[in-house]
């Protein structure tokens, strides 16, 4: 009886050739070999990049993906022998501005192996940098002008930039060259200015760059109010490691933050597009330092000329206010004189006048004699109560005239207070310093080089020097 979906073997007795895997792998090998015996160039993107610390070999896989959908198409291992490893890196990055990593899209030069025990492998011997960098500046210019569709490129430029930026969130590595570098250019400065910095540590090269900066940024941000500038330095390192800062994700979130950002990360090539949505861009950490001394310079200039100004125009006040006391010193008893002599003519005048007003009114008035002597307590009234009017009237000349006196002094004085709390000397005795070229002031670092002699004064003498 038959059983249905029972596999049955069926043994064939006639001769048959058997192998082993080995010489099956290595039939497979020659054929390869025999096959495709030359090199060529082939498009690929990096994964999983290792470099083995004691051989100094290479290895990767090379991945082909599918441009729809993104999913991988194809694969296979790579090997980068140590002794063309170390030549293609250093051609690589020195070309590309990137390290040679994972995620890259390339054009390789390799060569396919067959081995018996590894399978199959493609050995890397040369590298196109130009296909890569084709690539790296295609990507830039699209995050580029994805930053721009969306409307915060410009953002962080937009904020207006402190007049003293005093209060400095600091992103870097605590332990570069390049932020000890800062920090001490800015609390040695020789104008002596305040600075106040906070370090927001962050990891400045390799993969977790990008990471790290967002994290200390997101640290900064609910304490945005005491601080008026945040700092990204960098101290040194390779230009390969900037493609951190080539990211979609880190620029926005500098280009939208609240404060002015000012980078210094330390390279001379083409910026970056984190130093292109930046408020300020300068070459290095020292430069950034110099940029923040010489905005307080330019404000404590300014502040000198104030001072100046204010210093002149109040001094003219009072040599005018001066002038003026003295006129009225002088002239006053002339008027007072002048006034009271008026008013006694005008007092002569009116009795005379009255001395014979009951003579006339007698004669030209019947009964006149019945409202004489009114007419007479009336005169007498009017008589006495100008005479008390004038009788008072040096006292209250004298009172008037003392007021206003006292009142043009006591400005007088106050404008003498402050003139003298803005003077030269008050400001150097609260320990600031007066530095002078040539005898005049000199307001910016800009102003002096090298063998220029400056006189330095401080409020119990002066000393002289030399710019190195």
């Amino acid at each position: 009886m038959m059983l249905y979906g029972v596999f049955k073997p069926v043994f064939d007795d006639s001769p048959r050739e058997v192998m082993s895997l080995s010489e099956l792998n290595t039939l497979v090998r020659e054929a390869v070999n025999r096959a495709l015996p030359e090199t060529y160039w082939v498009r690929a993107e990096t994964s999983d990049v290792r470099v083995n610390s004691s051989s100094g070999h290479c290895y990767l896989e090379f991945i082909d993906k599918d441009e729809r959908s993104g999913q991988i198409a194809a694969k296979s291992r790579g090997t980068v022998w140590a002794r063309i490893f170390q030549l293609l890196k250093s051609y690589f990055e020195q070309e590309t501005g990137q390290a040679f990593r994972s995620g890259l899209k390339v054009l390789v030069n390799v060569s396919v192996e067959f081995h018996e025990l590894y399978g199959y492998s493609l050995n890397v011997h040369d590298i196109d940098p130009s296909y890569t960098l084709g690539d790296l500046v295609k990507k830039r210019k699209e995050i580029i002008l994805r930053l721009q569709k969306e409307g915060i490129f410009e953002l962080n430029k937009e904020l207006p930039f402190p007049s003293l930026p005093q209060r400095i969130a600091v992103i870097t590595s605590p332990t570069t060259a390049g932020y000890e570098d800062f920090v001490d250019q800015l609390t040695h400065n020789k104008e002596g200015f305040p600075f106040y910095i906070k370090l927001f540590p962050a990891i400045m090269q390799g993969e977790k760059t990008e990471e790290c900066i967002i994290d200390a940024l997101d640290g900064i941000y609910p304490h945005a109010d005491l601080f008026d500038v945040v700092v990204i330095i960098r101290g040194g390192g390779a230009t390969s490691e900037l493609s951190s800062f080539d990211s979609y994700f880190l620029a926005a979130n500098c280009a939208q933050f609240p404060l002015p950002i000012i980078t210094g990360i330390g390279h001379e090539r083409d910026d970056t597009v984190v130093d292109m949505v930046a408020h300020s861009r300068m070459k290095t950490p020292t430069a950034v330092a110099s940029f923040l001394i010489e905005c307080m310079g330019r404000e404590a200039g300014q502040l000198q000329e104030l001072e100046s100004i204010i210093h002149a125009g109040i001094t003219a006040r009072i040599t005018e206010e001066k002038a003026i006391l003295q006129m009225l010193a002088t002239r006053f008893p002339i008027m007072v004189a002048g006034r009271l002599d008026n008013h006694r003519y005008r007092l002569h005048a009116m009795t005379t006048h009255l001395s014979v007003l009951p003579q006339w009114l007698r004669h030209h008035s019947e009964g006149i004699d019945e409202i004489s002597p009114r007419i007479q307590r009336a005169v007498d009234a009017m008589l006495s109560k100008r005479v008390t009017f004038i009788d008072a009237l040096p006292m209250r000349l004298r009172s008037t005239y003392g007021t206003i006196f006292s009142e043009r002094l006591r400005k007088l004085e106050l404008n003498e207070q402050y003139i003298k709390m803005v003077s030269p000397e008050y400001v150097l005795k609260r320990g600031y310093t007066l530095t002078m070229k040539d005898g005049k002031i000199v307001k910016y670092s800009v102003e002096l080089s090298g063998g220029d002699e400056i006189t330095v004064k401080f409020s119990d003498g002066e000393r002289k020097g030399t710019i190195l």
